[in-house]
């Protein structure tokens, strides 16, 4: 495998293009339970290019028929990016001082359940901008968000084949 880059640029220019609206490549999961984790999997996609296709553990969506719980599910795309030795994106859980414009926070109960995961689009020194879907945003303050628990995944690589 190689190890190449993730272009941030990428992910973030994806990010404002479909904030606001669903790019037709994809199902939109917003009646089906919410639609954040399939955008910020599109936006991570974006600025990856690679997806992994193993059939249990990996993360790719060729259909709405055709995708891994990684691309859609908080836990699952948690689970995907901090545990991923293969192709693709992969993450490491840090603190918010260490988050980069592309990077992931994922919002959660106090009992530990994650249910959100916005794309942070622009770090300041007094707060933290993301996009999102289920709850359409851009350049929205992470700050003016209501949750117990946050927990940030910033994207180390990608590797390819």
């Amino acid at each position: 495998m190689k190890e190449k880059s993730y272009d941030r640029e990428a992910a973030v220019e994806y990010a404002r293009t479909w904030a606001f609206k669903r790019n037709p490549a994809y199902l939109d999961f917003e009646k089906l339970g919410g639609d954040c984790t399939n955008y910020a999997s599109q936006c991570l996609f974006a600025g990856s290019k690679t997806m992994n296709p193993a059939k249990t553990f990996g993360w790719y969506y060729y259909s709405a028929s055709n995708r891994t719980p990684s691309w859609t599910g908080v836990r699952y795309l948690y689970n995907f990016l901090t545990n991923n030795k293969g192709v693709g994106p992969y993450a490491s859980e840090t603190d918010r001082n260490k988050v980069s414009p592309g990077d992931i926070v994922q919002l959660g109960r106090a009992d530990g359940t994650f249910y959100h995961s916005p794309v942070i689009v622009a770090v300041t020194a007094e707060d933290i901008f993301v996009a999102a879907h289920s709850y359409d945003a851009y350049m929205r303050p992470l700050s003016s968000y209501t949750y117990d628990r946050a927990r940030f995944l910033h994207i180390d690589g990608v590797r390819t084949w």
